[in-house]
């Protein structure tokens, strides 16, 4: 089964929480704090793998999750970083962010791509000990890792696109200049998914030719099978438009070579002007009225025309050497850059956001990136008290609060841990 796009979450490893720790050694007397640095979150790693072609097994599992990074430990330990989890998907998948729609990356290469990182690993209670406060009974926990929903889309890595109605023997001409081995037949829609195939011109040069199925008049509007196979021609450097030029299905190949091209413009503008070569198949069983008069048609358009019997290989030979000295005018394969988040994006994922809700005289704060640090503080020490009230004065939320109208001994709820508004 081919599948081209899927959709999964990803969430990178949270950081370790900063340990809280005192040195106990026998005559060793106030030996101090000593809680370790918790160790760094998991990233999460996209791979190109060859051995895949499709995004099949995205249907099965949805969530990707990074290992949480280990937590400090005493003596000054740091804990260990959680390994990366490598998400493995076939050459030429694109990675867009759900919501927004920006391209995260483009996996073309080999080179491996960081799309959620880690978060880092909070700081031990080693860290906080002052001339003024020499038992810190607090740490910092570890920072949350990034976390999103993404598309995967599969748009295959092709040098030359075949494109035209079903049954003109684009599958057939894939299969003899290559060693592709697609379904042959004679009825429509015979091919149901791209086929790739190598086609070697010399010891040391060769192109990719890929055989996109389903074309037909109202293709990018949904109809038959082409709207979900279209974006395969993106990147295609070459189109060759395959036609039958016998007219053997009862269609003219000239309004075919018409209506293909208008579906190739409403699907992206720059398709129909994308450098294109005419293969004019079925030759064997034409008259030579009804290849002159195609030949005519597609030269003035300015287009090179190939006459061809891909049943037979006539001129196939042809068409490949001139494919091949066509492909080496032109750029190579196009690939997407990498688009940066949105400043609207930026302030929704920051870490500090918070909302504050008034109910029933308790004022509501909605800060999930609290959660960690509460579960750190020792509510019963006065100096780790004193660290959470300066995370809320400098993350503003105290600021927030007084805007609202709050007033000394009002109730706060954060996260359902409650207490009096002291200003």
């Amino acid at each position: 089964m081919f599948v081209d796009q899927a959709r999964i979450q990803i969430k990178a490893g949270d950081g370790g929480d900063g340990a809280v720790s005192f040195h106990r050694e026998k005559y060793v007397a106030a030996g101090g704090p000593d809680g370790g640095d918790g160790g760094k979150g998991g990233d999460i790693v996209f791979q190109v793998d060859d051995n895949f072609s499709t995004l099949i097994d995205f249907r099965y599992k949805r969530k990707y999750v990074a290992q949480r990074g280990e937590n400090g430990g005493a003596r000054r330990c740091t804990g260990k970083s959680a390994p990366d989890l490598i998400i493995r998907v076939p050459r030429g998948t694109i990675v867009r962010e759900s919501k927004t729609g920006r391209i995260m990356a483009d996996l073309s290469t080999d080179e491996p791509q960081i799309l959620a990182k880690g978060g880092k690993g909070g700081k031990g209670n080693m860290h906080f000990a002052t001339s003024t406060r020499q038992i810190p009974r607090f740490a910092k926990p570890g920072f949350p890792g990034e976390a999103f929903e993404v598309t995967l889309e599969l748009k295959l890595l092709a040098d030359v696109g075949l494109v035209g109605f079903p049954n003109v023997g684009k599958s057939t001409l894939i299969s003899v200049v290559s060693a592709a081995k697609p379904k042959i037949a004679n009825y429509h829609f015979t091919t149901l998914t791209p086929v790739l195939g190598m086609v070697r011109v010399a010891d040391e040069q060769s192109f990719v030719m890929a055989d996109i199925p389903g074309l037909i008049e109202g293709a990018s509007e949904g109809v038959g099978l082409g709207h979900a196979f279209l974006r395969h021609v993106e990147r295609c450097r070459l189109i060759v438009h395959v036609l039958d030029a016998s007219g053997s299905e009862g269609r003219d190949p000239i309004e075919d070579y018409e209506k293909i091209q208008a579906e190739l413009e409403r699907f992206r503008e720059d398709l129909a002007s994308r450098p294109q070569i005419v293969a004019a198949n079925k030759c064997d069983m034409a008259t030579p009225q009804q290849i002159a008069r195609l030949r005519s048609y597609i030269e003035e358009k300015g287009l090179a025309f190939y006459e061809i019997s891909a049943a037979t290989t006539a001129g196939t030979s042809e068409l490949v050497q001139a494919i091949a000295e066509k492909l080496q005018t032109l750029p190579p394969i196009l690939q997407y850059k990498p688009e940066a988040p949105s400043q609207e994006e930026l302030e929704e994922n920051a870490h500090g956001r918070f909302e504050i809700e008034v109910q029933d005289g308790v004022f509501f704060v909605h800060a999930p990136w609290l959660e960690p640090i509460l579960r750190t503080v020792n509510m019963e020490d006065y100096s780790s008290l004193q660290y959470f009230q300066r995370v809320l004065r400098s993350s503003g939320i105290i600021d927030a609060l007084e805007e609202k109208g709050i007033e000394e001994g009002d109730t706060v709820d954060i996260l359902s841990f409650e207490f009096d508004f002291v200003p």
